[in-house]
């Protein structure tokens, strides 16, 4: 794909919501609905992952990079401008290290001060953004990102507080993965189908899983295993820890790492995965064929 300009000039004016801007009363129902708006935001993200790229494209099927922005925060009431130069000097600015779930964070694909692309983060150092290079709506790890950020800014006002001392303590990762390992047991058994929607929890295959029971824990992952494995920091097998993804190829014969199973390290030499006829089950890991077929480790929590 021919490399495109991903900054365009334009004369369109941002127009956000007076509302926002002004932040409204500081109070409970003010809180409440701000952190519902965050949740919207995200949610709504999450669910373009996979769309396709498409310059300019303004959805709700494919998205250029400043129009996936504004295509999130129009579902939930918010006009805001349409190109990459307004949205970053739109609402708020923030640091890098203190955006929020909704915040619209912004990149430099050759390092000078000038945005050429940009995403939603989600949380979990994870943001959303619609990819040129992999033609395609993808979510990506915000950290691994760090040397092309440029700024990041927030429209919803008031969604959150730079003052941490009234903020809820971060749980330890341990307590994290121990409440994936934990959602995936109450699973157990639960029938194994190839393609099993996100949104039944009947059936799953092994994405559908990992997915479900990080969600349930609080982290959004991707649908796919392919997917999945793109975000978060890869680790080594001597370096596993309870709650880190495990992303296999299809046998260990296989010439190809293509990756075609996701499981959850979960301590003590097993994995917590769904697959043929046992469905949701344990299985050893440690010298076993499922440890043969391993690509790559991610971890995200």
């Amino acid at each position: 794909m021919t490399k495109r300009d991903w900054v365009m000039k334009s004369t369109v004016a941002v127009i956000l919501s007076t509302s926002l801007l002004m932040g409204g009363q500081i109070g409970q129902a003010a809180a409440k609905t701000q952190d519902s708006q965050q949740s919207k935001i995200v949610d709504i993200a999450t669910s373009l992952i996979g769309k396709d790229y498409e310059y300019k494209a303004k959805g709700p099927k494919q998205f250029g990079s400043a129009e996936l922005a504004t295509y999130t925060y129009k579902q939930v009431g918010i006009s805001i401008g349409s190109t990459i130069a307004n949205l970053s000097k739109a609402g708020k600015k923030v640091s890098q290290s203190s955006v929020e779930p909704g915040d619209l964070v912004f990149f430099s694909s050759n390092g000078s001060s000038n945005a050429s692309f940009m995403g939603i983060y989600i949380g979990n150092d994870q943001f959303v953004y619609s990819s040129q290079g992999e033609d395609a709506v993808v979510l990506k790890s915000y950290s691994e990102y760090s040397k092309k950020f440029v700024t990041a800014r927030r429209i919803l006002d008031g969604s959150g507080s730079s003052d941490n001392s009234s903020s809820t303590p971060e749980k330890p990762a341990s307590d994290i993965a121990s409440k994936v390992i934990k959602n995936g047991e109450k699973y157990m058994g639960t029938k194994y189908k190839y393609g099993s929607s996100s949104s039944t929890t009947k059936t799953f295959d092994c994405s559908s899983f990992t997915q479900r029971v990080f969600k349930e824990a609080g982290i959004t992952l991707p649908r796919d295993s392919r997917q999945q494995s793109t975000v978060g920091k890869s680790v080594s097998k001597k370096d596993l820890q309870k709650g880190d993804l495990i992303f296999m190829k299809a046998s260990v014969n296989s010439s190809s790492d293509r990756i075609t199973h996701v499981a959850i390290y979960a301590g003590n030499g097993k994995i917590l995965h769904t697959y043929g006829s046992p469905g949701v089950t344990y299985s050893k890991f440690d010298g076993t064929n499922w440890e043969k077929r391993v690509v790559k480790i991610k971890r995200v929590i």
